[in-house]
């Protein structure tokens, strides 16, 4: 399954990374919807799901985030909706770990 949050914050560290397999961190904006997929071996083998995905929040929750790779590039998202079948867009896509 796919969740998608709107950013609500995210810290300026996102911006300067400049590692080539990490410059998707600058394209990180508040405001922006990012879709994120939950997929083995993230998913809990129990439950389903995996850890952050913001289950039984509303969507006036506050949850954060922190990007694999830049610890320091991390910010603030609100759930949108969880959806079944990940129809997830090329830019802004994400992957739960």
């Amino acid at each position: 399954y796919c969740v998608e949050f709107r950013t609500e914050s995210l810290s300026h560290h996102c911006a300067l990374e400049t590692r080539p397999y990490a410059r998707w961190m600058q394209y990180l904006r508040e405001g922006h919807t990012v879709c994120v997929a939950c997929q083995p071996p993230a998913m809990n083998r129990d439950t389903h799901r995996c850890s952050g995905d913001g289950h039984n929040a509303d969507g006036g929750k506050i949850l954060h985030w922190e990007a694999v790779g830049n610890s320091q590039c991390q910010g603030t998202w609100k759930k949108i909706q969880q959806l079944e079948h990940c129809s997830c867009p090329l830019v802004h896509s994400f992957v739960f770990t």
